[in-house]
């Protein structure tokens, strides 16, 4: 059964203005990245694979299930995209010491150089958006 959702007031031109100007900022940032990875020799989802691995946090690698999650992604897709991953020798799969039926995605000394390098020129793409990529207080939609 569908969860209720309480009805909310109607949106004006503002609204919609502040809601397509951040869709807006979030596509240029994706056009973005999907060019600069692929001026690298990788696949916008290949990048995001690594960053992931990189970026789980508490630790420098993450499992298939957790990598399925942070990419929205079904499992079998991911194993498919690690597998593509192994053969450009970027990640590698290693069995944990903690658990033997799990299953642990590591990045290679390949992958650790190219999610660097991809990871400062996201990050100063995102420093130049400061000021204009502003995620909309969406309380500002409940109008009184």
């Amino acid at each position: 059964m569908a969860a209720t959702i309480p009805k909310a007031p109607a949106l004006n031109k503002h609204d919609f203005e502040i809601l397509s100007d951040f869709r807006y900022e979030i596509r240029k940032f994706e056009r973005f990245s999907e060019e600069v990875t692929r001026q690298h020799g990788l696949t916008p989802l290949q990048y995001l694979l690594l960053l992931h691995i990189k970026g789980y946090p508490g630790r420098d690698w993450a499992t298939v299930s957790e990598l399925a999650q942070r990419l929205q992604a079904q499992q079998h897709g991911v194993v498919a995209l690690i597998s593509r991953c192994e053969k450009l020798e970027l990640v590698e799969r290693r069995r944990s010491l903690e658990d033997r039926r799990r299953i642990e995605i590591h990045l290679l000394k390949d992958g650790e150089k190219v999610i660097d390098q991809l990871a400062r020129l996201h990050r100063s793409q995102l420093l130049s958006l400061r000021g204009r990529f502003v995620v909309p207080d969406v309380r500002a939609f409940e109008h009184a």
